[in-house]
């Protein structure tokens, strides 16, 4: 967003593209909660379930790179670039910049490849990144620790601050300040409240039956795999709305369908990759749900504004729903119920 202020570019379609990016990688990254959330829900395991959701999320953001790079081709830029060039400029003076700094993330992209579970990854990634800090930002440790504090003392106080609560810099360009004053447990606590709430709300809808029973409403007529993948993906957008909470977006519909989809001879990746398509993806769109929020937060862009321009989390879902119908990549398993005919699919 900050390179985006500087070109004088759309924050709506700017926004669209960060989110975009940001969702497909959440996808496909062992280390994502709702990655982890869906295989756990629907019985899948956590890889063989990223690898079925690449036959809809490949297609989905080359298509999306396509919209965008004719997006681009067609806009109008200001010609002149001394806003990012001005950033620059500020970035070198303020901090020690170079390829070393980005052996932190390359150590995190390796966990995760190397399937390291996510709590140890995401912790390990964090720590190396405060040592990072102290090791090569030193002036910017010292100036963040205050006069009359030792390096280690300083290294230890601002990296374990930062953890909890943030930093904040204060350079000459506003734009370069908002980038860079960000982060924190703390900055995440309205998020969480909200979430606490929509996961309070969203049980008491379970506990007394009523989701349960527009669910049950909601599967008559179902005759086919992409009846029942369509209402599953539906069901997860509608969840979006009424809890507010793509965690439950994904827990509640993989709870009803789970034994649904046994029964009807579809095996349980569909429902994972169908939870996904449908509960993850969505979320940043809807104003009030928990990512909407952070989204709003975070971008200074209304949902409402960048939700036309957020092509890959809306290409998803719809082309789930197609393949469903047409019986691209859905996998069968045995019927248990030897009375029932097996739903009508291709492999």
């Amino acid at each position: 967003m900050g390179v985006s202020i500087g070109m004088g570019m759309s924050d709506a379609i700017t926004a669209g593209a960060i989110i975009s990016g940001a969702y497909f990688g959440d996808k496909i990254s062992p280390l994502s909660e709702t990655t982890n959330l869906a295989p756990a829900i629907a019985g899948t395991n956590l890889f063989e379930h990223i690898q079925y959701m690449l036959w809809t999320t490949i297609p989905s953001i080359v298509i999306t790179l396509i919209l965008f790079v004719v997006i681009g081709l067609g806009a109008d830029v200001p010609e002149s670039s001394s806003g990012i060039k001005e950033m620059q400029s500020l970035l070198q003076k303020e901090f020690n910049l170079g390829l070393h700094m980005l052996i932190p993330l390359l150590v995190l992209l390796t966990m995760a490849i190397k399937k390291v579970p996510a709590f140890p990854a995401v912790a390990i990634g964090a720590l190396l990144g405060g040592i990072w800090a102290a090791i090569f930002q030193p002036e910017v440790i010292a100036s963040l620790a205050g006069e009359g504090v030792s390096a280690l003392r300083g290294s230890i106080v601002v990296v374990w601050t930062a953890l909890f609560d943030g930093v904040s810099f204060s350079t000459p360009s506003d734009t370069l300040n908002d980038l860079l004053s960000r982060g924190g447990m703390s900055s995440m606590l309205n998020t969480i409240w909200l979430i606490m709430c929509a996961m309070t709300f969203g049980a008491v809808l379970e506990r007394v039956g009523l989701l349960k029973r527009a669910v049950s409403a909601f599967l008559k007529g179902a005759t086919s795999a992409g009846d029942m993948i369509t209402r599953t993906i539906l069901t997860c957008i509608g969840t979006n709305i009424i809890t507010a909470d793509q965690y439950m977006a994904i827990v509640m519909p993989g709870r009803m369908y789970k034994n649904e989809f046994e029964k009807r001879g579809l095996h349980q990746l569909n429902l994972s990759r169908s939870l996904e398509d449908g509960g993850t993806l969505t979320s940043p769109l809807i104003p009030w749900n928990t990512c909407g929020v952070y989204m709003h937060g975070v971008l200074a862009v209304n949902p409402l504004d960048y939700i036309f321009y957020t092509f890959f989390n809306l290409i998803n879902p719809v082309l789930a729903i197609i393949y469903a119908y047409l019986g691209i990549k859905i996998l069968r398993i045995p019927i248990p119920e030897l009375d029932q005919e097996p739903l009508p699919t291709k492999v």
